[in-house]
């Protein structure tokens, strides 16, 4: 069925996500809005859970935010308040993101939305290897109500053919792209505002970017940082720790610094909107995480020209080369971490190898004009005709 919008109307999408706050897949979503032609679709974002200052970072003026305003546990009256907030917008194609808001795809059914697509960005804190079975049968039993699944890496899209079930011919994988324009590459390193540490261009600063908890277990990369100035105490006073993001391993991380006396060589200041700047600041960028699916945040490290060591799961893989573009370790392994950085921090002219082949990389293949190209196409395949 093919539906014909007003000339002056656009189709409208809903992208239906958990939380607008910092982080990859809210990241990756304004990216997308921002860079559309405003003549091909209109956006609006429902909100689970609310938004926070990240919704600043929305440069169009017609998107609408809407806080759905969910209770914890199941609260069916939201389901409804979907359901009217689709009749009353008129909405023609529904995005949902990731399994928190995969079962509002029912709201939208019944709200007569016949355009239906849901995104997989990433593994859940308490289903980190997709292993639940809970959840692939709740994915299963409403993959008949979606025409289109985007997985944003071959680990999950792997994860919706062989364990969901879902048809290939359903599947439409999608990287994220980045803005680089925004992070890109600098020979000059400036001391960020207010931190603390000394910047010289004879010291190596090693860093990572993203919420602190769960399943991003930056835990294991401040040990892994303590493992290696303890092993190599000369580093002490070379080598800085930055760790960039909030969450409950904040002051863990902080406490584990503190234990071991090293606190006056980190910085933990915390949420940031300076992301590209501090960016510009690092030498190394290390991910920790235990599951990941095409990491924002690593784009962006790729993008300003760093060497990247990351965890080998999930979306990593097809992002670090090892040797090429950074290093890969198994996750949750502090010890093989901090010979990753140890290796680094010794061969200068290999981070400067690893540092151009990231962001050459990023240019070939992560653009945002790519990714906005590729969800322009699978928006244009469910049959809505724009004028």
């Amino acid at each position: 069925m093919t539906v014909v919008k007003n000339a002056q109307q656009p189709p409208l999408i809903a992208h239906v996500i958990f939380r607008l706050g910092v982080g990859g897949l809210e990241n990756g979503l304004i990216n997308l809005i921002n860079n559309m032609p405003t003549d091909q679709y209109r956006h609006m974002i429902i909100c689970l859970k609310g938004s926070t200052e990240f919704r600043q970072r929305l440069k169009r003026k017609d998107v609408q935010i809407i806080d759905l305003q969910k209770k914890d546990g199941q609260d069916w009256r939201s389901f409804i308040r979907l359901y009217r907030i689709l009749k009353q917008h008129k909405v023609d194609i529904i995005h949902t993101r990731n399994l928190a808001a995969i079962e509002y795809q029912v709201s939208a059914f019944l709200a007569g939305v016949k355009f239906r697509v849901h995104s997989e960005h990433g593994w859940d804190t308490f289903d980190p290897e997709g292993n639940n079975k809970k959840y692939q049968c709740l994915r299963r039993l409403l993959s008949p109500l979606i025409k289109v699944f985007i997985p944003l890496s071959l680990h999950l899209q792997d994860y919706l053919v062989e364990k969901v079930k879902i048809p290939k011919s359903k599947i439409k994988r999608i990287c994220n792209g980045v803005d680089i324009k925004k992070f890109y590459p600098t020979t000059v390193r400036s001391a960020l505002f207010d931190c603390p540490l000394p910047f010289d261009e004879k010291n190596v600063y090693i860093g990572t970017v993203g919420r602190m908890h769960g399943v991003k277990d930056q835990i294991t990369f401040v040990t892994a940082f303590i493992l290696l100035v303890q092993a190599h105490q000369e580093l002490i006073g070379k080598v800085y720790l930055i760790l960039i993001g909030d969450g409950p391993l904040r002051q863990e991380a902080i406490a584990l610094l503190a234990k071991h006396q090293l606190l006056q060589i980190a910085w933990l200041p915390g949420e940031r909107e300076d992301i590209a700047d501090i960016m510009r600041s690092l030498d190394i960028f290390v991910l920790p995480s235990q599951a990941e699916g095409i990491s924002n945040t690593i784009l962006e490290a790729m993008a300003t020209g760093l060497p990247v060591i990351a965890t080998a799961v999930g979306g990593n893989l097809e992002l670090v080369i090892p040797s090429e573009t950074g290093l890969l370790v198994p996750p949750s392994d502090p010890e093989a971490m901090s010979e990753a950085m140890l290796s680094l921090l010794i061969d200068k002219d290999k981070r400067q190898k690893l540092s151009e082949n990231s962001h050459q990389r990023v240019l070939e293949h992560f653009s945002i004009q790519a990714m906005v190209t590729k969800y322009t196409e699978v928006y244009d395949s469910l049959g809505l005709k724009r004028k």
